[in-house]
């Protein structure tokens, strides 16, 4: 087989598991803001794979730009579908979708009016820096929310996702900023066979995750704190919850500064991923910061409904509950309560 002949098969082979892929998401997971990022990620991944050759050649002509610039927008899709992948409580906002049109549209001007002036060299390398940029924030992204994750079947999935994604993506990057013109058929063919591994490989680990473990249902409600809990799998298991318990109800270990995982680990003397477990499984909670927020939350609940605190601000409120800052906590309350912690307050001095 030639070279050529074996580049066309892996691009038929990626594009036709990435379109099997979005299909799947879109299908299985119609309302889900995470399913939907990975479908059009996917998407876009799938039309790179089809047009995308290392190397610079010549300048791309104008009814190519577009696609291009889309392309290249792709890599914000990926930054948000990898903050939706690690933080199941993720909204987009309109400055996301700024973003995007901001990356989109210099893409598309460097395709049109920067490469063809004579600027052809700093055109890609500048595109390709933003791409590193972004690349680089998913990382981030996905190694500051990874400890967070209490559903132990995803953690790999997910941070194998990502690093994989970035790994193929960044390497391409670094490739079109250092390639000086087209490298030939035998590069794009094992180009396109590493993306035709990497897309087989991400598929196969997805398949083996329950799909409702890796995109869980945004409109899922958190366990309320005053329900009675599931009893454990033994009696050690809720010896164990019962004492998380107490450190959270009595110590109010949840308004310490960083609190961590580790540290409750620490305090309970057991593994991590024991009490990662025991919250998932035995409370109900898929992430450690909705654990501890949703305890924060209670307690300035019923802060802001006391008379006798009807004065105290809310930030001061906030930041006694364990919160760092006003905004976190105004999103934090909302999402549960469905009001402000300024409205809540007024609801509650009415309802006397």
């Amino acid at each position: 087989m030639t070279p050529a002949a074996a580049e066309l098969a892996f691009r038929a082979a990626a594009v036709a598991l990435l379109l099997v892929l979005a299909a799947s998401l879109l299908s299985d997971f119609p309302n889900v803001l995470t399913a939907r990022l990975g479908a059009v990620f996917a998407l876009g991944s799938a039309a790179h794979a089809a047009s995308y050759s290392v190397g610079i050649s010549s300048l791309v002509p104008a009814w190519h730009a577009p696609l291009i610039a889309v392309l290249t927008g792709n890599i914000v899709v990926f930054w948000l579908f990898t903050r939706a992948l690690f933080d199941d409580e993720f909204r987009l906002r309109r400055w996301h979708g700024l973003t995007w049109g901001l990356v989109t549209a210099f893409s598309f001007v460097s395709c049109l009016w920067i490469a063809p002036s004579g600027h052809l060299r700093f055109s890609v390398t500048a595109v390709n820096l933003i791409v590193l940029g972004f690349i680089a924030l998913a990382i981030m992204q996905t190694i500051g929310s990874w400890s967070a994750d209490l559903v132990e079947r995803r953690r790999r999935v997910r941070v194998f996702i990502v690093c994989a994604t970035a790994l193929y993506g960044g390497l391409n990057a670094l490739l079109q900023i250092l390639a000086g013109s087209d490298v030939g058929d035998v590069a794009n063919t094992v180009n396109t066979g590493v993306l035709a591994s990497i897309v087989a490989a991400i598929a196969y680990a997805m398949m083996r995750v329950d799909g409702a473990d890796l995109f869980p249902a945004a409109a899922e409600a958190a366990p309320a704190i005053a329900a009675s809990q599931p009893v454990g799998e033994d009696a050690a298991d809720q010896k164990l919850i019962d004492a998380l318990m107490r450190l959270m109800a009595d110590e109010r270990i949840y308004r310490q500064e960083n609190i961590s995982i580790g540290v409750l680990a620490g305090r309970l003397k057991i593994p991590e991923y024991r009490l990662r477990r025991l919250i998932n499984q035995g409370l109900g909670y898929r992430n450690f910061n909705v654990f501890l927020n949703s305890h924060r939350i209670e307690e300035a609940k019923a802060a802001l409904a006391d008379p006798a605190q009807a004065e105290v601000p809310v930030i001061t409120i906030a930041m006694d509950s364990g919160f760092q800052s006003l905004g976190p906590f105004n999103r934090a309350f909302k999402a549960v309560t469905g009001v402000t912690p300024t409205e809540y307050r007024r609801l509650k001095v009415n309802a006397v």
